[in-house]
């Protein structure tokens, strides 16, 4: 099967499965991005989420807290208020720890220049943990996201191991680490977007100043040649075609790529 035809058909069947996430639909933060790639032929996102403050009783098992041994006490994707904490940690039995995320978001790529224009975008805009992973079948899928988290233990076996001022601290960190979240979920969607305008521009304009030169090449209009000179045009020629092809096996943009089982 053709590489761009399988590809579509991996678009069209991500973007109308069932959304299995708890929330059951795209976060309202992230919903403007996510529709400006699945508008473009060469992107799907397959996963996201706009960032969130959660709280989580991780039972006994301490602070190696996995998402299937857990107990989600609290999940916010806007500022949260110490109140809603205090209430729901009267909940908790076992070790509770609070945690922001910032934005996940999972793309697809049609090509590897594909996802390297992604992920210099991301870069540019403050998501500096992304990463390309090419896969065993030509999946090429970015993972856009970045390192200001914040996970901070607050009870063991249920018993409160800090003060109410304390958590009252961590909330306000974590509220300006949504904040600035927000802010580079913008950036990052502006950025995206002036790239793509700016790819499109210079795709259609390729064709014609290869024309426009071939037109006011200077040999055109001579009816004589020299051999001489002629010669050399046909060097030239050569020097500036070679010039072309390491044009594009460089993109230009560097990426981090992992292996499929990185």
């Amino acid at each position: 099967m053709d590489r761009n035809a399988e590809f579509r058909r991996w678009k069209a069947q991500c973007l109308t499965k069932a959304d299995l996430s708890r929330k059951g639909s795209v976060d309202e933060d992230v919903v403007g991005l996510v529709q400006l790639l699945n508008g473009r032929e060469q992107f799907f996102t397959t996963s996201s989420c706009a960032g969130r403050i959660i709280l989580l009783d991780g039972g006994i098992n301490g602070f190696e807290v996995q998402k299937q041994n857990c107990c989600w006490l609290l999940v916010t994707h806007k500022p949260c208020v110490k109140d809603d904490v205090m209430v729901a940690l009267k909940k908790a039995d076992g070790d509770a720890i609070l945690k922001f995320e910032p934005l996940v978001l999972h793309v697809q790529c049609r090509q590897l220049q594909d996802a390297q224009l992604l992920h210099s975008v991301a870069m540019d805009s403050g998501f500096r943990n992304s990463g390309i992973t090419v896969g065993k079948r030509g999946k090429t899928m970015l993972a856009v996201r970045s390192t200001h988290g914040l996970e901070v233990p607050l009870s063991q076996k249920g018993k409160l191991m800090v003060t109410e001022e304390y958590i009252d601290f961590l909330l306000k960190i974590a509220n300006q680490k949504m904040e600035e979240n927000k802010k580079r979920i913008e950036r990052f969607y502006n950025c995206l977007q002036h790239a793509l305008e700016k790819e499109s521009v210079t795709t259609d304009s390729q064709p014609k100043e290869k024309f426009r030169a071939k037109n006011n090449s200077p040999h055109t209009h001579k009816k004589k040649r020299n051999p001489e000179k002629a010669r050399g045009k046909y060097i030239t020629e050569e020097n500036d075609k070679g010039l072309e092809n390491d044009d594009n096996d460089d993109p230009g943009i560097g990426a981090t790529i992992f292996p499929e089982d990185y």
